[in-house]
């Protein structure tokens, strides 16, 4: 017995020497690929020894903070069930929390982040990280709509800022009205696409382009857009259903008419194959690969298909809130969830300024 205690003890402390070498891998990227002419990132996913008490650092972290949004897009899954919406001070004070256990990116969703203050509350938010924190060295991206982006937001808080994803799942006006990805009737979701490009280019902002492959969308041809829009990533998403957010009881929306088979969602991405900045991403690699941070400051454990809720970190500490979490550390690795998050790493050439 004290033989295994003994043992058990020595491959804990290997396991905490290789976790250290690891994450400082990981923040550094583990290794560049030159694939014509672009930067990509590759990241090698060893096998990792298990030991329950080993804390997951949050190195990436996805922060919902309003489920508020202006678009009805049928498929989406972090739906408006609240209007709640954590005072300036609180959420500061998370972020704080998250920084000192290791989170090396932060990324701003909803709902719609530029909806609350009109942009302000996330711009302070982000301002807060770059400066306050800058010892922490948190790259920042934000994933929006883009139809609440003004150029004054850009000029006051664009310097903080990574990268900025817009998600686009058509070209197509008719495509975008049936999917509810627009404000009223005369919304031109892709003409502001490409003005928020313009102003990423001005405002020295990585642009990248999030799109939810659905039956609407599943035969449609992205590649002359997105080669004329130029993003340093193109994110492909299947689309995703979540009991009780656009499936089953108590959801405020159903998605089932939008989801698309693993074998049609394969067959979009075989047709957009010659397309160098793709990055797809199916329901088994999306699930549990994702830190998820819900507007209380709480991780939302998506395992059972649908959105569990820790404890606050706020109320127990940022150790104790991951433990409910349901995060596939390996997963995110596999994935490839490091990449060059940081736009100083990226060359004038990916980012065109």
């Amino acid at each position: 017995m004290a033989i295994a205690e003994a043992n058990l003890q020595i491959l804990k402390i290997m396991r905490s020497a290789w976790n250290v070498v690891w994450r400082a891998l990981a923040s550094v990227v583990t290794a560049l690929i030159r694939v014509k002419g672009v930067v990509a990132v590759k990241v090698v996913a060893w096998n990792r020894i298990a030991v329950e008490d080993e804390p997951t650092v949050p190195l990436s972290v996805n922060y919902h903070f309003t489920r508020q949004c202006n678009y009805s897009c049928g498929f989406c899954f972090h739906t408006a069930k609240t209007s709640f919406v954590l005072p300036l001070d609180e959420a500061k004070r998370g972020l704080t929390m998250l920084a000192e256990a290791g989170m090396k990116k932060l990324n701003f969703s909803g709902g719609e982040p530029f909806i609350q203050d009109g942009g302000r509350f996330m711009g302070e938010l982000i301002k807060y990280c770059k400066t306050e924190l800058r010892w922490a060295d948190i790259s920042i991206s934000i994933v929006s709509n883009g139809s609440l982006i003004q150029e004054k937001w850009m000029r006051q808080y664009g310097e903080h800022v990574d990268m900025l994803a817009v998600s686009c799942d058509s070209f197509n006006a008719d495509t975008n009205r049936t999917i509810g990805r627009r404000q009223g009737a005369r919304t031109d979701h892709v003409a502001k696409l490409y003005k928020v490009r313009e102003w990423c280019g001005q405002y020295k902002i990585a642009f990248k382009i999030n799109t939810v492959v659905n039956t609407y969308n599943v035969n449609e041809l992205f590649a002359e857009h997105i080669d004329r829009l130029r993003p340093v990533r193109w994110k492909v998403f299947q689309c995703l259903m979540l009991e009780g957010e656009n499936a089953g009881e108590g959801a405020l929306r159903n998605a089932a008419r939008f989801y698309v088979t693993d074998e049609e969602f394969d067959g979009f991405l075989r047709r957009h194959a010659e397309v160098r900045m793709l990055v797809p991403e199916n329901n088994d690699a999306m699930r549990d690969s994702y830190l998820i941070l819900d507007e209380y400051m709480r991780f939302l454990n998506c395992r059972n298909g649908k959105k569990e809720p820790s404890a606050s970190l706020l109320d127990v500490g940022v150790e104790h809130a991951l433990r409910g979490s349901g995060f596939d550390e390996q997963a995110f690795f596999e994935r490839g969830g490091v990449y060059l998050w940081s736009k100083q790493q990226l060359s004038e050439a990916e980012l065109e300024w």
